[in-house]
C-alpha cells in the first residue's frame, strides 16, 4: 500500500508509482511496476489514495501521468493478483468494482488530468487513460487497445459507455468488437487521444503544456471541468452496470480457458504476445458460442 506524504515532499513513491510534486499547482505520476505495469488491487488502492491527497490540496491543478517503462504505460489488470488489498477499501459489489469506482472517482477529480502516453496501454490501461481529461501520445510509440472481446469478455472500466461520445459510435464498435491495437497516428486520428506528438518533442511538449495550465486560476481550471464534465462524462450508473456485465463474462467458462492459453504463450510476462497483444487476441481459437449460451 501506499506511504502517507506529507505538506512539503516533492517526490514520493508509492506502490506501483512515484509522485513528484514538481510545484505545489503541477504534480507528476510516474507508473512503474516491472516487468510491464501491470495494474493489481495494490496499485488501485495506492491511487484512491493519491486521489485523496489531491482533493485535500486546493492548491494542485494539474496532475500528469507517465510511465517509467518505455514499452509499457498501463500493460492491463493483473488478473492473477492476490485482491486481499481491496480491504482497505470500502466494500464494492465484486473485487472488479474498486477499479470502476477509481475511474469515476478520477474523471471527477477537481485537477485537470493529463495521460502522458508512451508504450502500451491496453484493456484497463486504456480505461485508465480514457478516465483522464487529456491524452497525449507519442505519435512512434504509444499503442492502445481494448482486447477484452478476444477473451469472451466486455470492458468493464468504461470504455463502452465513453469511447462513443469520444470517437463516435461506429469507430467505437471497430475499437471494441475488433480488439486490435492502435497506434499514436491512428489514435489521433479517432480522437481515442487529443493529439499524437513525435515522439522526440512529446515530453517538451507535454510539459509546456502542463505547466502553462498550471499557471491559470484554480477556480477558473474547476469551473471548466465542472461544466465539461456536466457535458460529457457517462452517469456513473452507466459504468457500474458495464463493470457488472465483465464481472459476468469473467466468470463464464470461456474467459479462463482463453485466459490459460494465453499464458501458455506469454502473457503477463513481457514476450512477444504482451508486444502485439492485439495481434495475438486475432489469433486466438475458441469454439462458436451462441449469444444466449452461458
Amino acid at each position: 500500500m501506499s506511504n502517507s506524504p506529507s505538506k512539503g515532499t516533492s517526490h514520493l513513491a508509492y506502490t506501483g508509482f512515484s509522485l513528484d510534486r514538481s510545484t505545489p499547482s503541477l504534480w507528476r505520476v510516474t507508473f512503474d511496476t516491472p516487468p510491464i505495469n501491470l495494474i493489481d488491487p495494490v496499485m488501485i488502492v495506492a491511487l484512491h489514495d493519491l486521489l485523496a491527497e489531491i482533493e485535500q490540496d486546493n492548491r494542485v491543478a494539474v496532475v500528469v501521468f507517465d510511465s517509467a517503462d518505455a514499452d509499457f504505460f498501463l500493460a492491463h489488470y493483473d488478473i492473477v493478483a492476490d485482491q486481499s488489498a481491496f480491504n482497505a477499501l470500502p466494500a464494492a459489489r465484486t473485487p472488479f468494482h474498486h477499479w470502476a469506482n477509481l475511474l469515476i472517482r478520477l474523471s471527477r477529480s477537481r485537477a485537470v488530468t493529463i495521460s502522458a502516453l508512451r508504450g502500451r496501454a491496453r484493456g484497463a490501461g486504456s480505461e485508465f487513460v480514457l478516465a483522464t481529461d487529456i491524452r497525449f501520445a507519442s505519435r512512434e510509440r504509444a499503442v492502445l487497445g481494448q482486447f477484452e472481446v478476444g477473451f469472451a469478455a466486455v470492458p468493464g472500466g468504461g470504455p463502452s459507455t465513453r469511447l462513443p461520445g469520444m470517437v463516435g459510435r461506429g469507430r467505437a464498435f471497430e475499437i471494441l468488437l475488433g480488439g486490435e491495437d492502435f497506434d499514436g497516428g491512428l489514435a489521433e486520428r479517432y480522437g481515442y487521444v487529443n493529439r499524437a506528438v513525435p515522439d522526440a518533442e512529446f515530453v517538451g511538449f507535454v510539459n509546456a503544456f502542463a505547466e502553462r495550465v498550471s499557471r491559470f486560476d484554480l477556480l477558473a481550471l474547476a469551473d471548466i471541468k465542472r461544466f465539461v464534465n456536466a457535458a460529457s462524462l457517462p452517469a456513473a450508473a452507466a459504468l457500474i452496470a458495464e463493470m457488472d456485465a465483465f464481472a459476468e463474462a469473467a466468470a463464464r467458462p470461456a474467459a479462463p480457458s482463453i485466459i490459460g492459453q494465453a499464458f501458455e504463450h506469454g502473457f503477463q510476462q513481457r514476450s512477444d504476445v504482451e508486444l502485439n497483444l492485439g495481434a495475438y487476441v486475432g489469433m486466438v481459437a475458441r469454439k462458436p458460442r451462441t449469444a444466449t449460451s452461458g
